[in-house]
């Protein structure tokens, strides 16, 4: 306790966090890593007892036991809805409950009968109504699942099946002889094993349940390009695993991290999609202990041609192992990949409706200095004429890092200052971390100590550890009724000085313990249910942010949608809000990671995903700003930040050219607004990412799938930013050899299926418009979102070779939750076919009036000039319509219209 007491007194500083990176372990000093493949090495194999075979309403089960230990494991197989099966393994009669993940899966699943079609003898086959099977092989045991006539997928084709079950623990037992004889008990080997204590640095892990890791491999067949489990700084495709370089899972607050590296930083989603020509998988490893993945593809070899439909597939093998827990996997079958992004929502929920002030621009550093701070830099937005939506406070704004409170000498009327940005139609985000500073008189401390409410260390005392405010303890949020609790301090009166435009961020939450082992909790901490720490550690951050969104909820009593940004995350943490890359630096190489890392997120259920724009560590260069400004408006969350010992960079303060560049990069997010919601619906509705890989866009073409300096937003806009210093052109891939893109500038138009080079002064961003779409944007801008409610819209239509386009628009009150409840909402289809647009309702029943115009419309590839153009309304009433068509670019330009957003039209070109 003297560290701890000394702690009190000392001044915690950014150096607490900014450790150095022997902090953190590699897999050569994770101990379950090591007996795993100590133990693999050795090759004693699993049999399935398929006369164990019993069929019940949901599943089938069946055992499963080691020819060495003879400790029966019991696996149970469900066919779910949509094409997905789920396996679980378990032991069949554990000393103890072991930890099965709850809150991720968003219901019941519901299940599918499997039909059990006897293979030959010593095998079982269980098909669904479609042409899944899923068929088990006795001995060794494996599992081939069967698409079509095909195998796609085998699990445990490698013997990787690993699974310690619970003992005694030695000083319990009565003789040592009995020490299972898998296991070498010599001490040295023991320790080094870390069967009942594992070292690192100073630290000791006691494991007063001994050794429980698991382990199971999966070989894809015919697949090379794999994506997901995030997060990592780390290109988008995965790449193959060395010796001790596995993607490790396990939430850290690594600051400053380092790029190319497979380490854990500040989320996981313990989940990978795999991608071929004609199919795409998913597999879903539901556990939030510490995860490792090894990934090793074997390319296709070339054979003569007698063996040519043998042995010419390549073979991708992923070996998942987690350190304790149970195998809960999840097979997504697919076969495309939005049906395998359908399938993960069907698991885990889709992304959450935001409000339309979160897709505009927020403006954050640690730290604005107090109210006359926060008061300039807003009337510098306004006297720069730059839109932002988002004033952010980070930790000094508190009476000494207590959440909840505000700095009295800095920050002494926050009501007022909040209805000084309420005026401007803006809000206000603060931080709220998950520790709590120890003081007797911090009623948040008090409440919590005498309910029992944080987390306590193995002893049974309150766990401590030091963060920014120095000595805290953490709330433990996995206990249902502390979420509850702190959801109610957001309440109006309750979180005194705040007010309904004020929002949350989270951060810390890993949670992040400095000096603790690897900068986090114990894994020995004891948490609600007698769960210890390493059994959720994954899971922590997650519901941090579940009771944060929920007691924004409450606070409006359920009408408004919160705003909660999270650090730290799992597998559906897309149902609370959204998640940023963490403390990223002030580098390119860092703005250029960023895009694989948000893809990565995207593809992964994530989509409201965002980098710190300029880089959070240290000092941009002011061309780094500015290319950092053009990508981040491209990106779903879009904010600046910065950390306390950098200079200041509000947009304004790098000369006059510069404004104008970050003033045109931030006014381009505001004009693409309607667009942005559009897809943000969509992904809440059909989750479908909003930014998209360009092979989840254009799945039969190879040269896409290792593409990650470009992306599509929605499936119109193609982006490419840049990423290099003094860049004067780069080369852009556009796909689809039947494809047309449009210089979203220029309009000038390109094929499909080539590469082109494109001149980039600083104030370009390579944005193509893909032919065949229709993007709905707006004409005017305002101070923030709130002032452009009723500013009227424009159309681009950009024809495809078939010279036809079609599009959407989505469009409610953009603040509350009146578009499920009610229905309130407008969805329009926007379709241009032989000369016609028109527009016309896309969902029926939606009801939403709105006073909005369509005053502009661009067709871009028209190639003939027209003779007329009439407008058609519903009313029967034609219009003649003044236009200008510019034959160099085959563009027809429509000004001055005045089409009701809301009701049916159409515009004749003749």
């Amino acid at each position: 306790m003297e560290v701890l007491e000394e702690s009190e007194k000392e001044e915690i500083s950014v150096e607490d966090e900014a450790v150095d990176k022997n902090t953190f372990k590699n897999c050569s000093k994770i101990a379950f890593y090591r007996r795993q493949k100590q133990q693999l090495s050795k090759k004693s194999t699993y049999q399935a007892l398929l006369d164990s075979v019993t069929t019940g309403k949901d599943s089938t089960r069946f055992q499963i036991t080691n020819e060495a230990t003879k400790v029966p494991l019991l696996a149970e197989v469900f066919g779910i809805e949509g094409n997905i099966f789920r396996l679980k393994i378990n032991e069949e009669t554990p000393l103890k409950p072991r930890y099965e993940v709850p809150d991720v899966i968003t219901s019941k699943p519901s299940t599918v009968r499997l039909i059990s079609c006897s293979g030959d003898t010593g095998s079982l086959i269980l098909a669904d109504e479609k042409d899944l099977k899923f068929h088990i092989t006795a001995n060794p045991f494996k599992v081939d699942l069967v698409s079509k006539e095909e195998v796609v997928m085998s699990i445990n084709a490698l013997g990787q099946l690993y699974f310690e079950h619970l003992q005694i623990p030695p000083k319990q037992r009565a003789t040592r002889e009995k020490e299972n004889a898998l296991i070498d008990t010599s001490q040295k080997n023991q320790e080094d094993l870390g069967l009942w204590e594992e070292e690192f640095g100073k630290f000791v892990d006691v494991k007063v349940n001994g050794p429980a890791s698991i382990g199971l491999d999966f070989s894809l067949h015919g697949f090379e390009h794999l994506y997901g489990i995030p997060q990592h700084a780390e290109s988008h495709q995965l790449k193959n695993t060395g010796d001790e370089d596995a993607y490790r899972l396990y939430n850290l607050d690594v600051y400053g991290y380092e790029i190319h590296n497979k380490m854990g930083i500040y989320g996981s989603v313990p989940y990978l999609l795999a991608h071929k020509l004609g199919m795409t998988l998913g597999i879903f490893w539901l556990n939030s202990s510490e995860t490792l993945v090894e990934i090793n593809t074997e390319p296709a070899v070339k054979m003569g041609p007698v063996d040519a439909k043998q042995k010419n597939r390549s073979r991708t093998d992923v070996h998942w192992m987690s350190e304790s827990g149970i195998i809960d996997v999840f097979l997504l079958t697919g076969p495309t990949p939005f049906d395998v992004f359908k399938q993960y929502a069907s698991l885990t929920g889709t992304q959450a409706m935001p409000s339309l002030f979160s897709l505009g621009y927020h403006q954050c550093r640690w730290n604005y200095e107090d109210e006359q701070d926060v008061q300039a830099v807003d009337a510098g937005f306004d006297k720069h004429d730059i839109p932002y939506d988002a004033m952010w406070l980070d930790i000094e704004h508190t009476e000494g890092k207590r959440y909840f409170t505000w700095d009295k000498k800095r920050f002494p009327n926050p009501k007022r200052m909040q209805e000084q940005l309420r005026g401007k139609k803006r809000k206000l985000v603060v931080i709220s971390d998950p520790h709590i500073k120890i003081d007797p008189d911090y009623s948040v401390y008090t409440t919590a100590k005498e309910q029992g409410y944080f987390v306590r260390n193995f002893e049974g005392g309150d766990f401590e550890g030091v963060c920014w405010p120095g000595l805290s303890s953490y709330l433990d949020f996995t206990n249902p009724k502390v979420r509850e609790w702190y959801s109610g301090l957001f309440a109006l009166s309750v979180y005194q000085g705040s007010t309904d435009i004020l929002y949350i961020w989270n951060d810390m939450n890993e949670p992040s313990v400095f000096r603790g082992p690897e900068q986090t909790m114990q894994k020995n901490a004891i948490h609600h249910g007698n769960w210890e720490h390493r059994e959720l550690h994954n899971i922590y951050g997650f519901y941090h942010q579940k009771a944060t969104a929920e007691g924004l909820i409450q606070r409006s009593k359920g009408k408004e949608r919160p705003f909660v940004l999270t650090r730290s995350f799992f597998a559906g943490s897309q149902k609370y809000g959204a998640v940023w890359t963490g403390d990223n630096k002030a580098k390119w190489s860092y703005l250029k990671i960023s895009i694989p890392m948000l893809l990565t997120l995207s593809v992964t259920g994530i989509s409201f995903c965002g980098a710190d724009v300029g880089g959070f560590v240290g000092d941009p260069d002011v061309e780094l700003l500015v290319r950092w400004y053009q990508a981040g408006a491209y990106q779903p969350f879009f904010r600046g930040h910065a950390t306390i010992k950098s200079k200041r960079r509000e947009p304004w303060l790098f000369g006059k050219e510069h404004t104008r560049l970050i003033r045109e990069a931030i006014r381009e997010r505001y004009t693409l607004l309607p667009y942005w919601y559009c897809l943000f619906y969509c992904a809440h509705v059909t989750a479908e990412p909003i930014i998209r890989p360009l092979w989840v866009e254009f799945p039969d073409e190879l040269e896409t799938f290792g593409v990650e300096d470009e992306y599509m937003l929605g499936s119109a806009l193609l982006v490419h930013p840049v990423t290099e210093p003094k860049a004067t052109v780069v080369d852009v891939f556009l796909p689809g050899s039947n494809e047309v893109w449009y210089d979203s500038k220029t309009f000038a138009s390109w094929e499909g299926a080539c590469t082109v080079k494109i001149p980039v002064a600083l104030d370009t961003i390579p944005v193509f418009q893909r032919g065949g779409s229709v993007v709905p944007i707006k004409t005017t801008i305002g101070k923030s979102t709130g002032w452009m409610a009723d500013s009227p819209y424009g159309l681009r239509v950009a024809l495809s070779t078939k010279g036809s386009a079609v599009g959407e628009l989505y469009l409610d009150d953009g603040h509350s939750f009146q578009y499920l409840q009610k229905q309130q909402f407008l969805h329009r289809k926007f379709c241009f076919c032989s000369g016609v647009l028109s527009n016309s309702c896309a969902d029926e029943r939606g009801h939403y009036t709105s006073k909005c115009v369509v005053e502009q419309i661009f067709v871009l590839g028209l190639k003939k000039q027209p003779s007329s153009v009439t407008t058609h309304s519903s009313d029967g009433k034609d219009q003649p319509v003044d236009f200008t068509y510019c034959a160099g670019t085959f563009t027809l330009s429509l000004e001055n219209l005045s089409l009701n957003v809301g009701t049916d039209w159409e515009v004749h070109i003749k």
